[in-house]
């Protein structure tokens, strides 16, 4: 089979596509058939060496979507044939097959093609982690999703709407806010804009409830004197450090969490999946996905990912 292969690490061209040997479930695991991969940027931050770091070579992505091969002994609820996506793998989803355990793969729904199930797994799974374990966000609240227009900020939108939240987005381009407007949002703000916090707290009453923040090491200091009394931001993407002023946080009751989804553990990600899935049949979750590319294009979809404007998820097609 074809993958992508990471034998060093450093820039996105140290991937090159390569032929394997197609793996063999094990008990409790699954083959998947893999139609479309997701592009994350933890891939790009793996693939870089800052975190997560993986044994040399190793095949980047956990997220994908496909057709069930095969599974070995003791796997219950999937069978071959079924329309599947994966969130998490053991072999990774940059590749015509991976191998994933039984937990990492759930039920496709059939409204959905396999190029938006490959949109699940990191950005859902973290919006609804983000928003309803971490922000504990209700009915009614305001919230500011800092970074919209990506595949996170985008799914933070649609289940922030979904909850009857009143939504404000930003983006960096007037495709971008249009963009977040279509997806639910009431209101979007452009990010480049010096007084944006300034004009979100005032459209939530004067403080904000919730902060979904994308980028807190430009931001965060900031975002704690546009919260309201009680006001929470959840750190979700962070490319740095920052300096705060504790007193804005202490003066409000406030609280700033940090959150990444690879501390949740299976229990958590059943949950997690389980309201996602209820979203995509009820239709009111709808991935979007803002470029295709081919396999064999790893490399620029890595550039892209980090260095030009987001308008969806990236997918690599197979």
């Amino acid at each position: 089979m074809k993958a992508v292969r990471v034998t060093e690490f450093g820039e996105p061209e140290v991937m090159r596509l390569e032929d394997l040997p197609q793996p063999k479930p094990q008990a409790g695991q699954v083959l998947v058939s893999i139609k479309a991969a997701g592009v994350n940027p933890v891939d790009t931050y793996i693939r870089a060496g800052l975190f997560y770091k993986k044994e040399m070579p190793y095949t980047p992505g956990t997220d994908g979507a496909g057709i069930v091969d095969s599974v070995g002994p003791g796997v219950e609820g999937v069978k071959p044939g079924d329309r599947v996506y994966t969130a998490g793998s053991i072999t990774g989803t940059y590749a015509e097959a991976a191998l994933c355990k039984a937990s990492q793969v759930h039920r496709l729904p059939a409204s959905l093609s396999f190029s938006q199930g490959a949109c699940i797994g990191v950005p859902y799974a973290t919006a609804y982690r983000a928003l309803l374990h971490k922000a504990r966000a209700l009915a009614g609240e305001s919230v500011l999703v800092h970074g919209a227009t990506g595949g996170v900020g985008l799914a933070t939108v649609q289940l922030a709407k979904a909850l009857g939240m009143k939504v404000i987005g930003t983006g960096g381009t007037e495709r971008g806010r249009d963009l977040v407007l279509e997806e639910g949002a009431e209101h979007a703000l452009d990010h480049k804009d010096k007084e944006h916090l300034n004009v979100a707290a005032s459209l939530a009453g004067g403080g904000l409830d919730v902060i979904i923040e994308f980028l807190a090491n430009v931001n965060l200091g900031s975002d704690l004197k546009a919260l309201g009394q009680r006001g929470r931001v959840v750190v979700v993407g962070s490319r740095g450090t920052v300096e705060i002023d504790p007193r804005e946080l202490m003066s409000r009751d406030a609280s700033v969490a940090g959150m990444s989804l690879f501390n949740a553990d299976e229990k958590e990600l059943a949950s997690i999946h389980a309201g996602l899935l209820a979203g995509f049949e009820a239709g009111y979750l709808k991935p979007r996905v803002g470029r295709e590319l081919g396999l064999k294009e790893a490399a620029t979809a890595h550039h892209a990912i980090m260095e030009e404007s987001a308008f969806g998820k990236i997918v690599l097609v197979l």
